[in-house]
């Protein structure tokens, strides 16, 4: 088993092998156990505060989803939205929503949450795309409409592939339990739902069976904080040496191709 890289690739690699359709069967099986060679931040966990590097992303992806996020083969791939239009005066962008999405709470994806998603988003270009958003409208439950301040053609990059703003959490559950109640315990819609987190030492997720996508191929992720190298490598070999079949580690350091995760 080779060792992999924490790079944009990887991460979408994760992506697409973490949701890799399963045939049917009696339940979802098997682990992942992550190696990260750095510590996972809370603020990792929420969308909102996505800083300008790459590594929150894995958490994302596992946790979360967007109106349209990059995956393998399509750099702006439809997701929460089904489809979006924009005006002929380049001045509004509209996205319809799948039917039927649900949070990990059971909560069904609105165009509410998509706008208080954007409008609490104050990570990396916060200020370049809001700046350049005139207003956030939401139609009916399925319709958002993002009103420009001027023709920008390229706010779909900034909106949905440069930034973290186009991922969506639940606007009552934020609500209810507070930011600092969001990062303890985080909802998402992505293929994962968040299960325990010991800070600096290892963070547990579980397959959400319903994602919409498709069913995630392993049961359970778990990220261990190693941030020393021989240290993870000699975790890889003990692995291997216990012949685990259902479990597998990675070590986020060296090159996979997308789509090449042993799950």
């Amino acid at each position: 088993m080779r060792p992999v890289a924490t790079t944009r690739r990887t991460i979408i690699g994760l992506a697409a092998a973490a949701v890799a359709g399963v045939e049917a069967r009696a339940g979802v099986e098997g682990q992942i156990t992550i190696a990260s060679h750095v510590s996972l931040a809370p603020t990792w966990f929420d969308p909102a505060e996505t800083p300008g590097i790459i590594t929150p992303f894995l958490l994302l992806y596992a946790m979360h989803d967007a109106v349209a996020k990059a995956m393998p083969g399509d750099p702006m791939a439809p997701s929460l939205a089904e489809s979006w239009s924009v005006a002929a005066d380049g001045l509004s962008y509209d996205f319809i929503l799948r039917p039927g999405v649900k949070f990990h709470n059971g909560e069904i994806v609105t165009a509410e949450d998509v706008k208080f998603s954007f409008e609490r988003y104050r990570g990396n270009s916060a200020t370049l795309i809001k700046e350049r958003v005139a207003a956030v409208e939401t139609p009916d439950p399925r319709h958002v409409r993002f009103r420009l301040k001027q023709p920008w053609p390229d706010f779909l990059t900034f909106y949905a592939t440069a930034s973290g703003a186009a991922w969506v959490v639940p606007k009552k559950y934020v609500d209810k339990v507070g930011e600092d109640g969001f990062k303890k315990a985080p909802i998402g819609a992505g293929p994962y739902k968040f299960v325990s987190n010991n800070p600096g030492v290892e963070l547990v997720m579980e397959a959400n069976e319903k994602y919409w996508r498709k069913t995630p191929a392993v049961k359970r992720l778990v990220f261990k904080v190693i941030p020393d190298e021989a240290t993870r490598l000699a975790a890889l070999r003990a692995l291997a040496d216990s012949n685990h079949s259902s479990t597998k580690t990675l070590l986020p350091h060296e090159q996979c191709p997308i789509g090449k995760w042993p799950v």
